[in-house]
């Protein structure tokens, strides 16, 4: 990052969506089944995550005018301080009716690092709001990370989500995907092929998670494994969110452009994010989950 980048008032800006998890609780008494919500969605996690972590971070999003709408407004207000499937209510969802001129210009021009995934993606006026919310950005100096998260069930086709979720790809300064992804993102199954693809492409820093066996890192110097943590689950909701809002927030606190990390330094920043995620799966829910800082040097301590 440059002198200027430094300056900048927020650390990390996040675009996208945040959504509630509807997550089984078990059976009332006529043994009609019980959800319990638990407020998430990529962006909106990475976001909390890195405030969790004492960085100062905005949200660039839209929620129904509904209760479920105030409570996900109330869940980013008052923060300031096992495997999953999915299905989504959305049609549409008023994640993809943003505009971007109801993006704040002044978030976009004042943020380290701009965050986005790749749900905004499957939809109009979302879709353009996120290209232009990316451009913009970028001329402000800011750092763009792209976390694709592909649900088969929001695109019309294989072949289009494909296309649309690697067309952000070359915008991308630093990038994480998952084991599950690397194939439909890069063409290649094998993860460090598919970090070494996304690097050719101009990626910085490329991260390719593992599930349990933790992370591999990646950049012009080549790839290394980080081994992640044993960790009781009670649910990996929001663990891959966890990682990427821990390891962000290292980069940001480097003060560097992320070409310029060696490595070595990549290795300490996926161990420190490595913690989060392991702490997170620990407890049920995304947001919820997600550790402070204190909760997270602690673990670390503990476990060398």
């Amino acid at each position: 990052m440059n002198s200027n980048n430094q300056d900048k008032a927020m650390d990390l800006c996040a675009f996208g969506e945040i959504l509630i998890d509807f997550t089984e609780g078990g059976q009332d008494e006529q043994g009609h089944s019980l959800f319990v919500r638990y407020p998430g969605g990529a962006p909106g996690n990475v976001c909390v995550g890195a405030a969790r972590l004492g960085k100062r971070t905005a949200f660039i999003g839209k929620a129904g005018e509904d209760m479920h709408g105030q409570f996900l407004k109330d869940v980013l207000n008052r923060d300031d301080q096992g495997e999953r499937t999915f299905s989504f209510a959305r049609k549409p969802g008023a994640d993809t009716q943003m505009r971007f001129e109801e993006v704040d210009p002044d978030l976009l021009a004042s943020t380290k690092i701009f965050h986005v995934g790749s749900l905004s993606l499957t939809h109009e006026p979302a879709r353009t709001t996120t290209f232009q919310s990316v451009k913009q950005a970028k001329e402000h100096g800011a750092l763009i990370s792209y976390d694709p998260n592909y649900r088969a069930s929001l695109w019309p086709s294989e072949e289009k989500a494909i296309e649309d979720m690697r067309s952000l790809i070359e915008q991308a300064d630093i990038m994480k995907i998952s084991d599950e992804e690397t194939a439909l993102l890069t063409g290649y199954a094998d993860p460090a092929q598919a970090a070494k693809a996304l690097i050719e492409q101009g990626v910085q820093v490329a991260a390719v998670t593992l599930g349990a066996e933790g992370v591999l890192v990646a950049n012009q110097e080549g790839a290394l494994i980080v081994p992640g943590f044993k960790s009781k689950v009670a649910d990996t909701n929001g663990a891959g969110d966890s990682f990427w809002a821990a390891f962000l927030t290292r980069i940001a606190e480097s003060g560097r452009q992320p070409r310029d990390l060696s490595l070595e330094e990549l290795r300490e920043f996926a161990r420190f994010a490595n913690g989060a995620a392991a702490l997170t799966v620990r407890k049920p829910g995304a947001i919820p989950a997600m550790p402070t800082r204190g909760e997270l040097e602690e673990f670390l301590m503990n476990n060398h």
